[in-house]
């Protein structure tokens, strides 16, 4: 895996659903100190405050989402029921507040350092294993994503997404949205069909 094979600012600047689809079957890295903690993409949703009233910034600009209004590119973090980060990838032009949440990963590297992270411990059972990133505040407490790391440029040091080839699109399922009571009809979640790590069949 070329840990240089970084994707660019323009793979971000366009349509919020042809970039949730493309970012399926990327890489997310986290680099802490030496280490370093990659997770595929298998599962996300689209938001886009223009339209969509589940999106933070449907109702327009506030210190929460600020981040969100950035051009694509860019990590935006936010804090929910008191006790859960979750992460999104800002996607398109400056001041149109869309963005890609992160639902599930399927670990690739790191992953004593993530089971330390969430369960506190190294040694973990292959139920562990499945339900390590398979939701969007079990990536951010794996990867040690908090509101320090909202705003994060993903095409920096930190954290950022590796390029990989294009999932084919008749490997990509697509339903209704997770955990929202506004817009539920829009089938905006896009996933990678029978994959182990979802977090929800």
């Amino acid at each position: 895996m070329n840990l240089q094979k970084k994707l660019p600012r323009k793979f971000y600047t366009r349509n919020v659903h042809i970039v949730a689809k493309e970012l399926l079957g990327k890489f997310l890295v986290r680099k802490i100190g030496r280490k370093y903690l990659i997770g595929k993409i298998v599962e996300v949703e689209a938001y886009d405050g223009l339209v969509d009233e589940a999106a933070h910034t449907y109702s327009g600009r506030t210190k929460r989402n600020e981040v969100m209004f950035n051009e694509g590119g860019f990590l935006y973090v936010y804090f929910t029921y008191g006790m859960h980060f979750c992460s999104n990838v800002v996607t398109g032009k400056l001041n149109e507040g869309k963005a890609v949440l992160l639902r599930a990963l399927e670990p690739v590297n790191g992953m004593e350092q993530m089971a330390i992270n969430r369960f506190w411990g190294k040694n973990i059972s292959a139920w562990e294993l499945k339900d390590l990133t398979n939701g969007p505040a079990k990536i951010c407490r794996a990867f040690g994503i908090a509101h320090s790391e909202n705003g994060t440029d993903l095409t920096g040091e930190e954290i950022f997404i590796l390029a990989s080839p294009r999932i084919n699109a008749n490997k990509i399922a697509s339903s209704t949205r997770i955990g929202i009571k506004k817009s539920v009809d829009l089938p905006w979640r896009y996933y990678i069909k029978n994959n182990s790590f979802l977090s929800r069949k």
